[in-house]
């Protein structure tokens, strides 16, 4: 269950807040209608996460806008993703975000401690893919996960992923980000003893049909504990492994 609603509930049992104040504070403004976005206030409630802001095809000034709401209704930290450079200088100058370009990720508030079960490792193929490994690694330090980085581990050199045994053997979650032909979230998948969630990217050659063959091949594991987003999904791969990573424990 959600720890806010957790905390609630225990006001309640213990007397400081009433059984009205809490139905009052479980209802009221599920959402903030600004026009051009209906802002999910209700989302950490449900889920244990902020609403987070998708910024390809939204204006600077839209942005500004949602992110107004969202620090209004005590909902920090907010990421921010597929941010350009450009739209994050001009929402830089609104409100204090932090901005890592190659991620295309903005985040705004502190990072939290983490309070996962362990650690999310994120490695990729090669140093092509790390654009996409960012964005999943910064996705889940946001919702409070120590994350660990395995970069340049691909196939093409074995040796290199091999020589990091201790490190996947102690992560609790893997993102395996790879593009060409994917072939890395298999050979993790067949080493480790913990989920890997495999993420294809649209690095490769002409065959490679943007990230298509990665997919495929992804989806094609033989090894077990594969699960595979949609390429260049960073984000998704990095929240997914965020929950994976607090199942039992808190959100």
């Amino acid at each position: 269950m959600n720890q806010d609603i957790i905390r609630l509930l225990q006001q309640v049992r213990q007397g400081s807040l009433s059984v009205e104040e809490a139905a009052v504070r479980l209802k009221a403004a599920p959402f903030a209608d600004i026009g051009y976005a209906k802002v999910d206030l209700h989302r950490k409630t449900r889920q244990g996460a902020a609403e987070v802001i998708f910024g390809q095809g939204k204006t600077p000034e839209q942005i500004i806008g949602i992110l107004g709401v969202l620090l209004e209704n005590g909902q920090t930290p907010v990421l921010i993703t597929r941010l350009s450079q450009e739209s994050a200088r001009q929402v830089a100058a609104v409100h204090p975000i932090v901005y890592h370009p190659q991620a295309r990720v903005g985040i705004l508030g502190d990072m939290p401690e983490p309070t996962g079960l362990g650690k999310v490792l994120v490695a990729t193929g090669g140093t092509s893919d790390m654009p996409v490994a960012e964005e999943a690694a910064l996705t889940a330090q946001v919702h409070g996960n120590q994350v660990v980085r395995l970069y340049d581990v691909g196939v093409a050199g074995l040796h290199r992923l091999l020589s990091h045994m201790d490190q996947i053997m102690e992560a609790s979650v893997i993102v395996a980000v790879a593009g060409m032909e994917g072939a890395l979230a298999s050979i993790i998948a067949g080493l480790a003893d913990c989920p890997v969630i495999a993420v294809p990217t649209s690095v490769g050659y002409g065959a490679s049909f943007g990230g298509v063959a990665a997919l495929l091949s992804m989806l094609n594991s033989c090894a077990n504990g594969v699960s595979v987003v949609n390429i260049d999904n960073g984000f998704g791969a990095g929240y997914l492994a965020g929950v994976i990573n607090h199942m039992g424990g808190e959100r």
